[in-house]
Protein backbone atom coordinates (compact mmCIF):
# COMPACT_ATOMS: atom_id res chain seq x y z
CA UNK A 1 0.00 0.00 0.00
CA UNK A 2 1.12 3.53 -1.05
CA UNK A 3 -0.23 6.73 0.09
CA UNK A 4 1.25 10.05 -1.24
CA UNK A 5 0.14 13.68 0.61
CA UNK A 6 0.22 16.98 -1.62
CA UNK A 7 -0.64 20.26 0.01
CA UNK A 8 -3.37 22.07 -1.57
CA UNK A 9 -2.96 25.12 -0.02
CA UNK A 10 -1.43 26.40 3.07
CA UNK A 11 -0.90 26.03 5.89
CA UNK A 12 -2.21 22.35 6.35
CA UNK A 13 -4.35 21.36 3.92
CA UNK A 14 -3.58 18.19 2.01
CA UNK A 15 -4.92 15.56 -0.72
CA UNK A 16 -4.16 12.08 0.23
CA UNK A 17 -4.01 9.92 -2.62
CA UNK A 18 -3.58 6.01 -3.40
CA UNK A 19 -1.71 4.08 -6.14
CA UNK A 20 -5.17 4.23 -7.93
CA UNK A 21 -5.85 7.88 -7.50
CA UNK A 22 -8.53 7.90 -5.29
CA UNK A 23 -8.15 10.71 -2.64
CA UNK A 24 -9.77 12.42 -0.03
CA UNK A 25 -8.63 15.95 1.42
CA UNK A 26 -7.38 16.33 5.27
CA UNK A 27 -6.79 19.54 6.96
CA UNK A 28 -6.14 20.79 10.43
CA UNK A 29 -8.55 22.57 12.44
CA UNK A 30 -8.68 26.18 12.63
CA UNK A 31 -8.14 26.20 16.21
CA UNK A 32 -5.10 24.30 15.48
CA UNK A 33 -3.73 26.76 12.88
CA UNK A 34 -5.21 25.12 9.79
CA UNK A 35 -8.15 26.39 7.75
CA UNK A 36 -10.94 23.65 8.49
CA UNK A 37 -11.45 23.11 4.90
CA UNK A 38 -11.51 19.36 5.55
CA UNK A 39 -11.54 16.50 8.15
CA UNK A 40 -8.33 16.16 10.29
CA UNK A 41 -6.49 12.96 10.68
CA UNK A 42 -8.58 11.83 13.67
CA UNK A 43 -11.73 12.42 12.50
CA UNK A 44 -10.52 10.01 9.42
CA UNK A 45 -9.18 7.47 11.40
CA UNK A 46 -13.01 7.81 13.13
CA UNK A 47 -14.71 7.84 9.74
CA UNK A 48 -11.93 4.24 8.56
CA UNK A 49 -13.57 2.92 11.80
CA UNK A 50 -16.80 3.05 10.35
CA UNK A 51 -16.34 2.25 7.17
CA UNK A 52 -14.49 -0.59 8.40
CA UNK A 53 -16.92 -2.21 10.55
CA UNK A 54 -19.97 -1.22 8.03
CA UNK A 55 -18.18 -3.32 5.11
CA UNK A 56 -18.14 -6.34 7.31
CA UNK A 57 -21.15 -6.22 8.51
CA UNK A 58 -22.70 -5.71 4.87
CA UNK A 59 -20.65 -8.72 4.15
CA UNK A 60 -21.40 -10.67 7.24
CA UNK A 61 -25.34 -10.12 6.65
CA UNK A 62 -25.09 -11.47 2.99
CA UNK A 63 -23.83 -14.30 4.22
CA UNK A 64 -26.01 -15.02 6.74
CA UNK A 65 -28.79 -14.74 4.12
CA UNK A 66 -30.46 -11.39 5.63
CA UNK A 67 -31.84 -8.74 3.79
CA UNK A 68 -29.98 -5.75 4.67
CA UNK A 69 -31.87 -2.68 2.89
CA UNK A 70 -29.71 0.22 4.17
CA UNK A 71 -26.92 0.89 6.94
CA UNK A 72 -26.05 3.92 8.80
CA UNK A 73 -23.80 4.08 11.39
CA UNK A 74 -22.29 7.03 13.53
CA UNK A 75 -19.43 7.25 15.99
CA UNK A 76 -19.15 8.72 19.06
CA UNK A 77 -15.80 9.09 20.28
CA UNK A 78 -13.74 10.92 22.44
CA UNK A 79 -10.56 12.06 22.77
CA UNK A 80 -7.93 13.16 25.81
CA UNK A 81 -8.28 16.99 26.68
CA UNK A 82 -5.31 17.36 28.92
CA UNK A 83 -2.52 14.86 26.87
CA UNK A 84 -0.73 15.41 24.28
CA UNK A 85 -0.46 13.65 22.00
CA UNK A 86 -4.94 13.92 22.21
CA UNK A 87 -5.54 10.28 22.34
CA UNK A 88 -9.18 8.40 22.25
CA UNK A 89 -10.22 7.75 25.83
CA UNK A 90 -13.83 6.26 24.15
CA UNK A 91 -15.16 5.10 21.17
CA UNK A 92 -19.22 4.09 20.48
CA UNK A 93 -20.44 2.68 17.40
CA UNK A 94 -23.77 2.72 16.75
CA UNK A 95 -25.21 1.23 14.07
CA UNK A 96 -28.89 1.56 12.63
CA UNK A 97 -29.87 -1.26 10.17
CA UNK A 98 -33.36 -1.74 8.34
CA UNK A 99 -34.64 -4.60 6.70
CA UNK A 100 -36.62 -7.88 7.70
CA UNK A 101 -33.53 -8.55 9.66
CA UNK A 102 -32.72 -11.51 12.58
CA UNK A 103 -31.51 -9.88 15.92
CA UNK A 104 -29.30 -13.08 16.38
CA UNK A 105 -27.51 -12.39 12.92
CA UNK A 106 -27.15 -8.75 13.29
CA UNK A 107 -25.44 -8.72 16.85
CA UNK A 108 -22.78 -12.30 15.43
CA UNK A 109 -22.37 -9.72 12.14
CA UNK A 110 -21.66 -6.88 14.43
CA UNK A 111 -19.62 -8.35 17.38
CA UNK A 112 -17.75 -10.51 14.48
CA UNK A 113 -16.48 -7.29 12.97
CA UNK A 114 -15.54 -4.98 15.69
CA UNK A 115 -14.11 -7.45 17.93
CA UNK A 116 -11.98 -9.69 15.37
CA UNK A 117 -12.14 -8.84 11.65
CA UNK A 118 -11.99 -5.00 11.15
CA UNK A 119 -8.30 -4.31 11.09
CA UNK A 120 -9.30 -0.68 11.69
CA UNK A 121 -11.13 -1.83 15.36
CA UNK A 122 -8.40 -4.46 16.21
CA UNK A 123 -5.61 -1.23 15.55
CA UNK A 124 -7.98 1.26 18.02
CA UNK A 125 -8.64 -1.34 20.80
CA UNK A 126 -4.88 -1.37 21.60
CA UNK A 127 -5.04 2.16 23.16
CA UNK A 128 -8.91 2.53 23.44
CA UNK A 129 -12.20 0.45 24.75
CA UNK A 130 -14.62 0.18 21.59
CA UNK A 131 -18.64 -0.30 22.35
CA UNK A 132 -21.28 -0.59 20.00
CA UNK A 133 -25.08 -0.58 19.97
CA UNK A 134 -27.42 -1.71 17.47
CA UNK A 135 -31.01 -0.41 16.10
CA UNK A 136 -32.94 -2.09 13.99
CA UNK A 137 -35.62 -0.92 11.85
CA UNK A 138 -37.86 -3.14 9.88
Amino acid sequence: MKIRLSRISEPMHFKVENETGRSFDLDAKQAAGGTGLAMGPMESLIGALGGCSSIDVVLFLKKFRQELRDIQVSIDAERDPVKVPSLFIKVHVHFELFGPLDERQVQKAISLSIDKYCSVAQILKKSVPITYSYQLHP
